[in-house]
């Protein structure tokens, strides 16, 4: 445990001002990683990872890296696997949480370099997570901030036993990105969308035959969670209408380009792009 310890010290960065970023390793930070994961997904956050997990999986290549301020607190975490898919090393990062009060200032993207960093120097060259494709905030981190590429959309990833009680309201569907780190990551533009056709949810839930053409944009509502708790039909409908746009695109060679802001009171947009080229 000492000589833990000591390769702690060691690895120790500064990230922003007054905060280090270091792995998890005391009983201390594991259970302030585990109040975290608790003020973040809810009190009912059912796939919670335990002190003895996160201390585990960092012997057996894993990654819990954490962001700390100067008083010691925990202002966020990374979280992930390492093992063989396919016969790749391949590194799943499982949970990302950064506080509400110390979001949006670039502590996310510090704890993501962290772990890149760190499995890089296991000889892992891509990174998969997944993420809900109607939260607008992790759709512009994770597509333009991080330049991942979407390999896939999962319905109900996690089944009929969800990860909290929201994701009960409208089911787990996720997209999975995969994130080359050979090179350095490059924060991405949408292409030029003006004349792609926006497809969103109609006011009375209906929708329309999905159009065709080389780019289409794919809107989601601004903030799905308050959606969740304060009109949850809306978001069930939203949805329903994402995944039947998703799944109908990917399924005949969109991909997704990027994550473009729109005018209106949208969270933003997918921008899907098709090569025409080769059809």
């Amino acid at each position: 445990m000492q000589s833990h310890r000591r390769e702690h010290r060691k690895s120790e960065t500064q990230s922003a001002p007054g905060v280090t970023v270091r792995d998890l390793s005391t009983h201390d930070d594991f259970g302030q990683c585990v109040a975290l994961q608790r003020a973040t997904w809810g009190d009912d956050f059912r796939e919670l990872v335990p002190p003895a997990m996160l201390m585990i999986a960092q012997k057996m290549g894993g990654v819990a890296i954490g962001g700390f301020a100067s008083d010691g607190s925990l202002s966020g975490f990374v979280f992930g696997l390492t093992g063989i898919h396919q016969g790749e090393l391949i590194h799943w990062s499982h949970m990302l949480a950064v506080r509400e009060d110390r979001r949006d200032e670039g502590m996310g993207r510090t704890l993501k370099l962290a772990q890149r960093n760190r499995v890089a120097a296991l000889g892992v060259r891509r990174v998969q997570w997944s993420f809900d494709p109607l939260v607008a905030r992790n759709a512009h981190f994770n597509v333009t901030l991080l330049g991942t590429r979407v390999i896939e959309y999962v319905e109900d990833m996690y089944g009929e036993s969800p990860m909290s009680r929201t994701d009960s309201i409208i089911g787990s569907d996720r997209l999975v990105v995969n994130w080359p780190i050979a090179a350095p990551p490059v924060t991405t533009s949408p292409p030029k969308a003006d004349d792609a056709p926006l497809l969103v949810l109609s006011p009375d839930g209906t929708t329309r035959t999905p159009p065709t053409g080389p780019m289409v944009l794919i809107g989601i509502p601004p903030d799905i969670q308050d959606l969740k708790q304060r009109h949850p039909n809306d978001a069930r409908r939203w949805r329903a209408v994402t995944r039947e746009w998703f799944t109908h695109y990917f399924a005949r060679g969109y991909e997704v380009r990027g994550f473009a802001s729109v005018p209106g009171t949208l969270g933003g947009a997918y921008v899907l792009e098709r090569d025409d080229r080769d059809r």
